[in-house]
């Protein structure tokens, strides 16, 4: 690994690290397309090494803050961690199953999306 490589791992894990902070997302919003564009990762490659980076508790202090302002719900976050675990295991062994270009394609085009909802939704 050159220190070129290093340098974008670092800053992509801070730009990803930055924005899971302030507004919840890192992982596949920041770091699956950098990983693609930047070096050059294949779609699989890049969202299994953000699942990996994701599979310890990195986010911990940032929830911690969240929570102790009384902005987490921690009923729901449980409900929602335990389906995410059988839903992530479903998901990849499909994900894993399908040609990487057509994994691309959904990929952008959930991105898409979820970007056109956000955008035009009422508050």
């Amino acid at each position: 690994m050159d220190f070129t490589t290093i340098a974008s791992l670092v800053v992509i894990g801070l730009i990803a690290g930055f924005l899971s902070g302030t507004m919840g997302i890192g992982g596949s919003v920041v770091m699956i397309p950098l990983l693609v564009l930047w070096l050059s990762f294949t779609q699989h490659e890049a969202q299994g090494t953000s699942l990996a980076v994701l599979s310890i508790p990195v986010t911990l202090l940032a929830a911690f803050n969240y929570y102790k302002e009384g902005y987490v719900n921690l009923k729901f976050a449980v409900i929602i961690a335990i389906t995410f675990i059988i839903g992530g295991y479903l998901g990849s062994k499909f994900a894993i199953s399908i040609n990487q270009l057509l994994l691309k394609r959904i990929f952008g085009i959930v991105l898409l999306i979820v970007a056109a909802r956000m955008i035009f939704s009422k508050p």
